[in-house]
């Protein structure tokens, strides 16, 4: 089967995810959308998405979340149950660990971040005896996307959700150096809105505004010497997983406003 088969397989499954956010959709249910055995289905979304049809489609979910919370007036266990939570506590747990803050909080700061923490890892510094690297890099944009912030986060999955490892936000593309990065396995994400666009929470914005890269897996052993990161950055596809963290406001911020 040619590649633009199998994305198309891929994309009538996303399609339906999309139609179907509050209702059960079990991987029978996408393979037979997909018309692939449900093995195979699995492996073939993993290598066109990065990730597994049930994180994809949780994703899908949040992000439907964070739209409603901030364009209707729903209370947040009405926006559960539209996203196919039968739990609200279980719903809100879920959205504050994959976008960093609660729904409500999310709301009242119309979808931004007051600060981003970073995920602190296991790991001892260089006087425990365990090194810790710099991973540096650049990020370029092509000629025809308007330049914008970038926002550059270390996950330990290609989906940017949850806490980042390591971040930084630059006022442009351009180089990078995430520092202190402990011992493990992580994809670099960036996501990046042109000039003028700040006022659009991550995840939000159509795939001619918003633009993204990513680069990986980047795996960090003591005393290993890492290879510097080029990152071109893309228009947003379907096909791309949401990014569900909350960024920062950049509208009015500066770019120290990430927590340590």
């Amino acid at each position: 089967m040619t590649t633009t088969a199998i994305e198309a397989a891929v994309l009538r499954v996303i399609d339906e995810m999309r139609a179907n956010l509050g209702q059960e959709l079990t991987i029978d249910d996408m393979a037979r959308t997909a018309m692939f055995s449900k093995f195979h289905f699995t492996r073939v979304f993993r290598e066109v998405t990065g990730t597994s049809p049930g994180r994809f489609l949780s994703a899908l979910r949040l992000q439907e979340a964070k739209r409603l919370l901030l364009e209707t007036d729903f209370s947040v266990a009405d926006i559960s149950s539209q996203v196919g939570y039968s739990s609200v506590g279980t719903f809100s747990s879920r959205f504050k660990f994959c976008v960093g803050v609660s729904p409500s909080m999310f709301r009242e700061l119309e979808g931004f971040a007051r600060a981003i923490g970073q995920d602190g890892q296991d790991g001892q510094d260089a006087a425990g005896g365990t090194a810790r690297a710099t991973l540096r890099g650049r990020v370029q944009l092509l000629d025809e996307r308007a330049p914008g912030r970038c926002f550059v986060g270390l996950f330990p999955a290609p989906v940017p959700q949850g806490q980042p490892v390591r971040c930084a936000v630059l006022d442009g593309p351009g180089p990078f150096e995430l520092c202190d990065v402990p011992p493990g396995t992580w994809h670099i994400l960036v996501h990046s809105v042109p000039y003028g666009y700040e006022h659009l929470p991550s995840g939000s914005g159509a795939e001619d505004v918003v633009s993204v890269g990513s680069y990986g897996p980047v795996t960090v052993r003591e005393d290993t010497l890492l290879m510097p990161a080029e990152i071109v950055l893309r228009p947003l596809d379907a096909m791309d997983p949401p990014v569900l963290t909350a960024l920062l406001d950049l509208r009015s911020s500066t770019l120290e406003r990430i927590a340590g």
